[in-house]
């Protein structure tokens, strides 16, 4: 292991900062958590003090130029990510961003482009990549375990905005509200799509339906209980380029535990179901059938598979990105490949986009890159 330590600086120290990325850096042995930057002072006073981060800043630019800061994490809201992600590629500092970089795919194409031409390392916040579940999926497809792919379903169950009294905090300034605001598609859709198309490759067609099912809610920063068309929940039909079938359904109001995410991928040989779904004090669990023993088997997660330090008791914001920032931070240090990066993030909302217009224009949408 390389005695060289990354110098990282976080913008944004809020509840996801502090419950998911700062642990991960506090946890590996070659970051440097250089600084934290907020606009709000006190707020990443706080998170320095409890994650032992050097400097507090409360403008990024300035963050930015600091020259032991080497990579940029921006965890802020969504309308934020692409002009602080642009602005750390400019400064040539590698960068994560959370998803969805952006909420079109050409802009988020863009900011790819830019990196790869100022080479600069990127990663998109797609949690789920990294846990050990999907990661075991994964293999078994490449290692021809499952066989040939014939479906995959994604699933998210998340009823954590099922009353309308629970603040949304999806909604960009200024949104225009006279007809339905693609929402839950973006937010979770956006990590199944992910999902599904890094075990199954590229979408080559997406049919769909998105629909608003609770009417009026609270939104975040406004008084009182707003008329507001936002889709709870949409269900795609997906038509792989290279065959495979697909299905998924995202939601704001489907009644389960966080994070909500189920994979199911069926092959020729054999099946495997990922529940990344904390229950009864466990982050996840995996099970697997063959065509010869079609009963679903347990399959135990063993602790080497799991970031240093925790176990399937950890909340699961943490064991996730644990592994995402020692990912990332391996790539950069010891120029591994990279993974999960805004090209990824891109492919992504392209394929959110296709969804979104096959729902408006009520027909099959062919996803642009295929």
């Amino acid at each position: 292991m390389s005695e060289k330590r990354l110098g990282v600086g976080l913008i944004g120290a809020h509840t996801w900062a502090e419950k998911a990325h700062l642990p991960g850096y506090a946890a590996h042995e070659q970051v440097d958590l250089v600084a934290i930057c907020d606009i709000d002072e006190s707020r990443a006073r706080a998170m320095a003090e409890k994650f032992g981060a050097r400097r507090i800043y409360t403008d990024p630019d300035k963050m930015m130029a600091d020259a032991e800061v080497e990579m940029v994490d921006v965890c802020t809201p969504t309308h934020t990510h692409l002009p602080l992600s642009l602005a750390a590629i400019d400064a040539g500092r590698h960068v994560l961003s959370e998803k969805p970089l952006h909420t079109l795919s050409g802009p988020a194409f863009d900011a790819a482009a830019k990196a790869d031409a100022r080479g600069v390392r990127t990663k998109l916040g797609f949690t789920f990549r990294y846990s050990p579940a999907i990661r075991q999926i994964k293999a078994w497809i490449e290692d021809g375990t499952l066989g040939e792919i014939y479906h995959i379903h994604g699933f998210e169950q998340n009823s954590q905005w099922l009353d309308p009294q629970v603040p949304l905090r999806q909604i960009a300034p200024g949104m225009p509200r006279d007809k339905l605001i693609p929402s839950s598609i973006v937010g979770y859709g956006s990590h199944l799509i992910d999902l599904m198309r890094w075990l199954g490759g590229e979408f080559g067609s997406v049919a769909s339906t998105m629909k608003n099912f609770v009417p009026s809610r609270v939104v975040r920063g406004e008084e009182g209980l707003q008329k507001i068309p936002v889709e709870d929940g949409t269900v795609a039909l997906v038509e792989y380029a290279n065959g495979t079938q697909g299905l998924l359904q995202t939601s704001y109001i489907a009644v389960g535990n966080y994070p909500g995410v189920e994979l199911r991928v069926y092959g020729s040989k054999g099946a495997a179901v990922a529940r990344l779904i904390s229950e009864f004090g466990t982050a996840e669990t995996l099970k697997f059938a063959t065509a010869d023993s079609v009963e679903f088997k347990d399959v135990p997660i063993i602790e080497k598979v799991l970031p240093p330090g925790t176990t399937l008791g950890t909340p699961w914001p943490e064991l996730y990105y644990r592994n995402l920032v020692r990912f990332f931070v391996d790539e950069i240090l010891e120029d591994r490949p990279q993974e999960c990066t805004f090209f990824d993030g891109a492919k992504s909302q392209e394929i959110v986009d296709a969804i979104v217009k096959a729902h408006f224009e009520r027909r099959w949408v062919d996803v642009a890159g295929s």
